[in-house]
């Protein structure tokens, strides 16, 4: 368990609003630049393939492909510079770390996309497994 104390001082430089988004995700990460005397939002998208640290040490890692040569760059998650994440793509990750994405080449590289299941979306014949209980039907056997 963290000291209080420093959770007290952390707490007033944490970011309002979490980002929203998982490993094998595919997102447009907006940083914010300054140069010169000017300052611009700066996308950079790819997929997040590591997320580690608790508080404000958290970081997350986005690797992209660019002239056919994987870059990569660490992102701290409390950090004012980043304007926001949206994700563009779920991908669905078995592992929570996805360090074997930088030998894959081509097609290998892509992660298939995460089915997510719509309530109220189930099939019209058969009524989902709440809906029977909710709507009064006897149940055999109990």
């Amino acid at each position: 368990m963290r000291n209080r104390l420093i959770e007290g001082v952390e707490q007033a430089h944490r970011r309002k609003n979490a980002l929203e988004f998982e490993i094998g995700d595919s997102v447009t990460v907006r940083v914010r630049i300054s140069e010169g005397g000017k300052e611009r939002v700066q996308p950079f998208i790819g997929v997040v393939i590591s997320r580690r640290g608790t508080g404000l040490n958290e970081t997350f890692t986005v690797r992209r492909i660019v002239n056919n040569e994987g870059v990569e760059r660490i992102f701290p998650v409390h950090s004012p510079f980043i304007v926001d994440v949206q994700v563009n793509r779920s991908g669905r990750a078995r592992r929570a770390k996805l360090f074997f994405l930088r030998e894959r080449v081509g097609k290998a590289r892509k992660l298939r996309e995460k089915r997510v299941s719509v309530p109220g979306a189930a099939a019209e014949g058969a009524p989902a497994e709440g809906a029977a209980a909710e709507s009064g039907a006897v149940l055999a056997g109990v």
